[in-house]
């Protein structure tokens, strides 16, 4: 474990590597769960802001499940999360399926036409870094936990092209955790890599 201020960080995301492969995966991570997205409690607000812009991204049996079950959902386990389609175990409502197969965010899609100026909720962002409150919740502790099958293609690419999974992460774990976290995490994955 690397620890940098108040954050445990695995050792798997300095020594494993990692690059998303979406022709192959297609985005599975959408809807293949246990529960919609996680949502931190502060993203609950955006979520609720933000959804009239997405709307225009969203096929229609979305916005009719989101007017049934809400905007965000609460589940016991996971805590706040995005409502799916149908049962926990289906595609996020946020997401869209394009003419190729692949999931496409909404949020993300709006942020990228420069619609709205929030990309998607950290915890997609982060993925397949699972981002959990410690015990007594004053510290974060940061996990690699690719699925096994559903991200065999992106831990391929990533040996293949050498890019460690914070490497790869770099915009995400920035957002969440500023210039000065990432670039200590980046000084001891230098340090690690000299043994």
């Amino acid at each position: 474990m690397i620890a940098i201020d108040n954050v445990l960080v695995s050792d798997d995301i300095v020594n494993k590597q990692f690059v998303c492969d979406l022709n192959k995966c297609k985005g599975g991570c959408c809807e293949d769960g246990d529960a919609g997205a996680p949502l931190d409690p502060t993203e609950l607000d955006l979520v609720v802001e933000l959804y009239e812009k997405v709307k225009p991204y969203l096929p229609a049996e979305s916005i009719l499940e989101i007017e049934r079950k809400g905007k965000y959902v609460y589940h016991k386990e996971f805590g706040w999360v995005t409502p799916t389609l149908g049962n926990d175990h289906e595609i996020c409502v946020y997401g869209k399926r394009d003419e190729k197969g692949i999931i496409k965010c909404a949020f993300e899609q709006a942020y990228s036409d420069g619609v709205i100026t929030w990309k998607k909720p950290i915890s997609c962002h982060l993925y397949p870094i699972i981002q959990k409150k410690g015990k007594s919740s004053n510290y974060d502790r940061l996990n690699y936990e690719p699925r096994e099958k559903l991200c065999n293609p992106a831990c391929g690419l990533g040996k293949k092209l050498k890019v460690p999974v914070y490497q790869f992460l770099k915009e995400p774990i920035t957002r969440a955790y500023g210039d000065h976290f990432y670039n200590a995490l980046e000084k001891a994955a230098a340090l690690a890599a000299k043994g």
